[in-house]
């Protein structure tokens, strides 16, 4: 698994062309699924550039709904 350096982790995050909207992280030189929010502490985002990312995303999302009306 491809891990950034710090330097080029935050280059990506604080870049203004890697956000859609300000809010969907859209990279594709960046090959993580799930990377930091533009605010560090606020968690992860998806990788909306990888669609490994957003097949996992979804599959939770279907996991998540299934559980929901299972109970």
């Amino acid at each position: 698994m491809y891990d950034p350096s710090q330097q080029q982790s935050d280059q990506w995050r604080k870049d203004p062309d890697n956000w859609v909207w300000g809010l969907f992280y859209y990279n594709k030189n960046d090959p993580r699924l799930f990377p930091p929010k533009r605010l560090e502490w606020m968690g992860f985002t998806i990788n909306f550039a990888n669609p490994y990312s957003i097949f996992v995303a979804m599959m939770a999302f279907v996991l998540l709904a299934f559980a929901i009306c299972k109970f």
